[in-house]
Parts: C-alpha cells; sequence; structure tokens
C-alpha cells in the first residue's frame, strides 16, 4: 500500500485561511471572472495591434476611430462584467457585437487572437450562474446519493 494515511484524513476540510488571496477567492467566486477577464484581454490584444508598425498592419478598417473605439469598448465591458456582473448579459451581449465587429475595423480582430477572446469570453460570461452551488458541494451530495441504499 502507498499511502499510510486514512482516507478520512486525506479529505478532510481545509479551514479558510484569512488573507489576501482568500479574500480575492470569494471576490472572484461572486462574478464571471474568467469570462470577463478574457473580454477585457481581447480587447486589449487588439488595441495594441492597431498600434502596430505599418508593415504588419493588414488594414486600418472602415473608419480610424472605428478601429479603435470597438475594443476599447471591448475593454469597459470586460471591466464592467467584473465590477458589475448583476448586468452581465447585456455585457456579453454587446462584448459579443463587439468582438465580431473588430473582424472589420481592426486588423481582422487582432489577428484572430483579439476576436477569439473576446468571442470566447463573452461566452463564459452569458453562461455563467450567480446562484450555482460550488461544485465541492455537489460533489458530496452526489457522492452522499450514490452511497445510500436504493429502497432507503
Amino acid at each position: 500500500m502507498a499511502h499510510d494515511t486514512p482516507v478520512t484524513a486525506r479529505t478532510a476540510p481545509v479551514a479558510p485561511r484569512p488573507g489576501p488571496r482568500a479574500a480575492f477567492r470569494r471576490w472572484r467566486a461572486g462574478r464571471p471572472f474568467w469570462g470577463g477577464l478574457l473580454l477585457t484581454l481581447g480587447g486589449a490584444e487588439i488595441l495594441l495591434t492597431e498600434k502596430a508598425s505599418l508593415k504588419v498592419v493588414l488594414h486600418i478598417g472602415m473608419q480610424g476611430l472605428a478601429g479603435y473605439l470597438l475594443p476599447a469598448l471591448m475593454v469597459l465591458c470586460g471591466l464592467l462584467t467584473l465590477f458589475n456582473p448583476a448586468q452581465r448579459l447585456f455585457y456579453s451581449c454587446t462584448g459579443i457585437l463587439l468582438s465580431l465587429g473588430t473582424w472589420l475595423t481592426s486588423n481582422l480582430g487582432g489577428f484572430f487572437l483579439g476576436l477569439l477572446l473576446g468571442a470566447t469570453g463573452s461566452c463564459l460570461v452569458f453562461g455563467w450562474l450567480p446562484d450555482q452551488e460550488p461544485r465541492r458541494a455537489r460533489r458530496r451530495r452526489r457522492a452522499r446519493a450514490t452511497t445510500a441504499a436504493p429502497g432507503d
């Protein structure tokens, strides 16, 4: 036997530790963090490709202002998603439209990378459910349901 530690000792829950990391985890759990972060990073990447040298730039777009406005609004939608998650559905729908619009206005959506980051982030924000219970609790509940006898 490779492990000498009893199973109950290995799976015992750990008490939450105070500190900045635990506070950040609690803050992150109450919002669509990864979706907002990807949407923000997608907009920032597209803005950075707008500043590329003329040899790298594929095309400036229909209008010079739209090439900067759409990714800036993507960044804004991503940040608003992080700090105001109650309006996440509006921000995600706006974010996906802005991401797709950068295909025409901003170097093919920041050479596809910003477009994909923005679209993925918007989809994650749209699919986030705030009242969903944590996965650990669901796993424990499922484990209890499977170990219970069917006739009980």
